[in-house]
């Protein structure tokens, strides 16, 4: 990678070198709230996983993973993605650590996670991510995610406490109270008379821009603060989705809407953030090599995003181009900083080196064959 004509670097990078992948994520977070700066930005939150084989690496289990449709042998993580006007980027990651993992100390320190890790659940891992940034002294009008957080009553609490305004998505069987009772959405969702629904654009996406019609519902709690179920409703199926809703003070249906409608700027991360950084090519069993492997993954998007947004505001494209994208941007810098230092000899050491490694692969798989017969 890089230039390099070998992976060790990379792996005494990965492995031995000597820095703090926090510290990294820290001047990370930094990076990114000062390039692409809004006040009235969301932080989305959101679980991907990675299809693993064995048992060894750290976290993983037999789980389901969105990445795959069903229960894989996975390893999940939690990420916290800065969504502004200008763009966004990931700023925070955490590993999920299942309870098969947390109950074996042994297990935990043999892929270096400490013996005394604590088990946390996934909207915990959320809490602790968005206080870290709000304790960082940046501020958040609205944190975004979908039913895995929003139907944890913990995480809305600690939300509400930090003041930060919350849409997360929740069931159709999740229960809500109202002036006349407790009911569940899909409940109250019959009752909203036809006149209620609006038609509300959602924001850009990757087929055009989204319409759906809107409805909303006050929520009672004695508590300070505006609380509501929001519901949309697909214009071509009529399918339904539900949210809980709160902000320190009431704001308009078409604001709920917006910051309903950016949850989709996380999975445009996992989707870039795999595709153009490698998000998910670590092949590294330990958790510190983990953290820096997708630290600096993050480092390599939030580049991109970066420079895609200051290319947009410095140099509007033409008429006849689209924006330059973070595809077109990955894309040129390959071809005109990294592909000019890949001469032959350096092609050709590349696959000595994959030649020799699957030798060794080769020989090992044979070796344990044979002790096994």
């Amino acid at each position: 990678m890089g230039g390099e004509a070998t992976p060790d670097g990379m792996q005494h990078l990965l492995g031995r070198a000597k820095w703090e992948a926090d510290q990294v994520r820290d001047d990370l977070r930094e990076y990114v709230v000062e390039h692409l700066h809004d006040d009235q930005a969301v932080l989305v939150v959101d679980e991907t996983g990675d299809v693993k084989k064995g048992t060894g690496t750290a976290g993983v289990q037999r789980q389901y993973t969105g990445t795959a449709g069903r229960i894989e042998n996975a390893q999940v993580a939690v990420y916290l993605v800065y969504a502004g006007r200008r763009g966004h980027a990931a700023v925070d990651r955490e590993l999920y650590v299942p309870r098969s993992w947390t109950s074996d100390p042994d297990r935990c320190r043999a892929a270096g996670l400490g013996g005394e890790t604590p088990f946390a659940t996934k909207p915990e891992l959320a809490a602790r991510m968005v206080a870290r940034f709000l304790d960082a002294g940046h501020q958040a009008a609205w944190v975004a995610g979908d039913e895995v957080y929003g139907g944890n009553p913990k995480l809305r609490d600690a939300l509400e406490k930090r003041g930060a305004g919350y849409i997360l998505a929740v069931a159709c069987s999740h229960e809500v109270a109202t002036g006349v009772g407790k009911f569940r959405a899909d409940t109250l969702a019959k009752k909203v008379p036809k006149r209620a629904w609006q038609k509300i654009f959602a924001g850009a996406g990757a087929k055009g821009h989204r319409f759906y019609d809107w409805a909303v519902i006050d929520l009672a709690d004695p508590r300070p603060g505006s609380r509501q179920l929001l519901i949309r409703r697909n214009r071509s199926t009529g399918e339904l989705a539900y949210y809980r809703c709160y902000s320190p003070t009431p704001v308009p249906l078409t604001t709920l809407v917006r910051v309903a409608g950016s949850r989709w700027r996380v999975e445009e991360f996992f989707q870039s953030g795999k595709g153009l950084a490698a998000l998910d090519e670590h092949q590294v069993r330990r958790y510190a090599s983990w953290s820096r492997w997708v630290t600096l993954a993050m480092l390599v998007h939030a580049f991109l995003a970066v420079v895609r947004a200051d290319e947009h505001a410095r140099r509007p494209a033409r008429d006849a181009l689209i924006p330059l994208t973070c595809n077109e941007i990955q894309r040129l810098f390959i071809a005109l900083v990294i592909q000019p230092v890949h001469d032959v000899a350096h092609r050709l050491g590349w696959s000595a080196w994959r030649r020799r490694h699957q030798a060794r692969s080769q020989a090992s798989h044979y070796q344990r064959q044979a002790a096994q017969a």
